[in-house]
Parts: C-alpha cells; sequence; structure tokens
C-alpha cells in the first residue's frame, strides 16, 4: 500500500519525503523526488510544495513532472533555484494571504530546523500545515525535534525517521506525544545513505505512549 485515505483526504507516498494530497478537488504535492513516471496532465499539481533547497526534495526534473503552468508552487525564503510561472517565496510563520487560503486551501508554513546539528539551520527550510476536507496535515520536512512543536496542532503528521540529519524513530515518537494527532506517517527513511530509520520501531514507540494513534507504514 503506498496510499491511505483519511477523513476524505487520499494522502499517497512517493517514497522518501514525497507526498501527494488529494481533497476537495485539489493535488497537493509535496517535494516529488525520484518519481517513477510523470502524471498525466489532470494529475499533476494544482499546488506544489518545497520544503527546503537540497537535492532531495527540492529536485528539478521532478518539478517539471508535476508542475503545469497553472500550478501554485510555494518555496522557502532560502531557496536559490528560480522558477517561472506562480511562484511564492515564503518564510515560517506565514499563513499566506488572499483570505488564508491558496486556491480555496489554508496553508500554514512552520518552523523546521536541526536544534543541535548543522545540516538544516533554522531558515534554510519550512514545514507545511494542510488543511483538506476538515483535517489539518502536517508535513514536518528535514528536521529535528524542536520546542515549537509542542504549539502545533494536526490531525495527521508526516514525520521523518531516518536519523543522521533529521529526527530518528525516538524524536519523531516524541513528537508523536506532544502533537497528539490521530494518524501518524514516517517518512524519509530507506532511500538514500544516512537514512536508516525503521518504520516498525517507530510504529512500537509510538504504540507506548499514545496507543489510541494510528500509525500507517507505506510499502516502499
Amino acid at each position: 500500500m503506498k496510499s491511505a485515505t483519511i477523513g476524505g483526504v487520499k494522502i499517497s507516498w512517493l517514497g522518501h519525503s514525497g507526498f501527494l494530497l488529494e481533497g476537495e478537488g485539489k493535488r497537493i504535492y509535496i517535494d516529488p523526488f525520484e518519481l517513477a513516471e510523470e502524471p498525466e496532465f489532470d494529475e499533476k499539481a494544482d499546488i506544489l510544495l518545497i520544503t527546503h533547497e537540497h537535492f532531495d526534495h527540492c529536485s528539478p526534473d521532478d518539478i517539471r513532472k508535476v508542475r503545469r503552468s497553472d500550478s501554485t508552487t510555494l518555496i522557502p525564503e532560502a531557496c536559490s533555484l528560480n522558477f517561472k510561472g506562480d511562484a511564492r517565496r515564503i518564510a515560517e510563520g506565514d499563513v499566506l494571504a488572499e483570505g488564508l487560503e491558496i486556491k480555496g486551501t489554508r496553508i500554514e508554513v512552520v518552523p523546521a530546523y536541526n536544534p543541535d546539528k548543522p545540516y538544516h539551520p533554522r531558515g534554510l527550510g519550512v514545514g507545511y500545515i494542510v488543511e483538506l476536507e476538515g483535517l489539518r496535515i502536517y508535513h514536518a520536512g528535514d528536521c529535528d525535534f524542536f520546542p515549537e512543536m509542542e504549539d502545533l496542532r494536526a490531525d495527521v503528521v508526516l514525520l521523518p525517521i531516518g536519523g543522521t540529519y533529521t529526527m530518528d524513530e525516538e524524536e519523531a515518537a516524541r513528537a508523536v506525544e506532544v502533537i497528539s494527532p490521530k494518524v501518524a506517517i514516517p517518512m524519509h527513511y530507506g532511500k538514500i545513505e544516512g537514512t536508516d530509520g525503521n518504520p516498525e520501531k517507530f510504529k512500537a514507540l509510538v504504540k507506548e505512549k499514545n496507543p489510541d494513534v494510528e500509525v500507517i507504514i507505506f510499502d516502499p
């Protein structure tokens, strides 16, 4: 299984940290990377969210596969890649204008950083909270556990567990504990060197302290 429908939103794992969210008649891609094939035109992005400019999150080849001429792309201020068309540079803390909506979808921009590691300093990247079908879906980007997570609210969390560059299984389980979502989905493991997280370990750690949280592990 590489997709699940939660509260009317279809969440598909594209591999690594890439996801496709489908709800309210919209398709929202986040960090597509090494896509097996190019989607059909009507399956491409209404909205494309990029968390930061590292190659496994901001992949020009994969961005070209999913973007249409009318796709709205959100990129962090620190991202050096230039985009044609509707691309907006954003920073953590932004709740975007136009009635707090992008094409009818509310998106919050939240911090994503390593407090004690050099790989993702604060300001390099962001995370996103997307509201679809009444659900708040949090994509954490690349980060370790950071204090501001205690103020986040989300029904579904997409959390890195790879270790080295991001949270490992223990830190990600701690994030689940403080955010208290309904569903947790691990990501950013098993694709590149230094991302050796074990999703079953993450699931067991979550269930120890939060047995009511559903943990969904997609097949690689």
